[in-house]
């Protein structure tokens, strides 16, 4: 589910093609790209806000870190494995045939070994210093996001939808791990993730079209309809996003400023949908995969900021 791939250079690619071993320290910063780092971040974000969510009056911030970093591993093992899954695709398109995989950079049996340690190392974190359901629910999404979610993306514009639903878990993750129970609230913030990602994902989607076309991959409901039917359902997620992006207040997580920055803020979301659905170019894919992007952090910040505040009151 990545936003974007960067273009990488690395004196690896020679020696390798010479037949020569690389040493690992040349390997690395391929093997960190892999683990697509922006990605990273934005799940370790939600997580987070999950854990302090669901944390009693004093936030363990150790058991914070313990449970960011087994998340984090398990998010790498997901990025890696999904790549060794893709190779044929992604060298077939522009956004992803530069990739370390793809030149030789990173052999497919290193990429495995990576994946499998980061899989097994995150969820002995997770299980030594977690509460059980945050083990469990971090290993089911790895393996729905690599085993489900991945081979899926050449068969179904289904994917989409079975997609979003990894994506939604790292903040009930980060909620399990500082033992939060499932309920409401645990709801509200994968209700709050879920519906997000469709429109963001339909801009990137629209952006890379041609490159998606030309791969078998049907991450659009349609290729061949001028992008209409991609439009509507954007806007009817970001419309969605509006009353769901309120749930956080209904389950007694936030109060009055996030009410009206959740307000604010998805409401402008829908009118980056709207403008997409009705142009339908390149251009405002971008406009609504920016928007995406600035909503999500803000909405998140505002949640954890406000949340510590009236604690902090009380």
């Amino acid at each position: 589910m990545s936003v974007a791939s960067s273009a990488q250079t690395s004196v690896a690619a020679p020696a390798r093609i010479a037949g020569t071993p690389v040493p690992l320290s040349l390997r690395m910063p391929d093997l960190l790209e892999m683990c697509r780092p922006r990605i990273a971040v934005m799940t370790l974000a939600a997580a987070a806000t999950g854990f302090l969510l669901a944390s009693p009056i004093a936030v363990h911030w150790s058991r914070l870190a313990a449970a960011l970093a087994g998340i984090l591993q398990l998010v790498a093992a997901s990025s890696i494995l999904n790549q060794v899954l893709e190779m044929s695709t992604d060298a077939l398109m522009d956004r992803t045939a530069d990739r370390p995989l793809i030149r030789g950079r990173v052999s497919r049996l290193e990429a495995v070994l990576a994946g499998v340690f980061l899989a097994v190392s995150g969820t002995t974190v997770l299980l030594a210093f977690s509460d059980p359901a945050a083990t469990v629910a971090g290993v089911g999404t790895l393996f729905l996001y690599v085993l489900v979610y991945t081979p899926l993306k050449t068969r179904s514009s289904l994917c989409t939808t079975l997609g979003a639903v990894p994506g939604a878990m790292p903040p009930v993750l980060g909620w399990f791990a500082a033992g939060g129970s499932p309920g409401s609230s645990a709801l509200a913030l994968f209700a709050l993730l879920f519906t997000w990602q469709f429109p963001h994902f339909l801009a990137i989607g629209w952006i890379h079209r041609h490159d998606y076309r030309r791969a078998g991959l049907r991450m659009l409901p349609s290729f061949s309809d001028g992008g209409r039917r991609a439009g509507l359902v954007a806007v009817v997620y970001a419309a969605a996003f509006v009353p769901v992006s309120m749930m956080p207040v209904y389950v007694g997580l936030t109060g009055r400023c996030y009410f009206v920055t959740g307000l604010l803020l998805s409401a402008l979301y829908l009118a980056a949908a709207i403008s997409f659905a009705f142009r339908r170019t390149s251009q405002a894919g971008r406009v609504l995969l920016l928007t995406s992007l600035f909503v999500l952090p803000a909405l998140l910040l505002v949640m954890v900021s406000e949340f510590l505040y009236l604690r902090a009151l009380s």
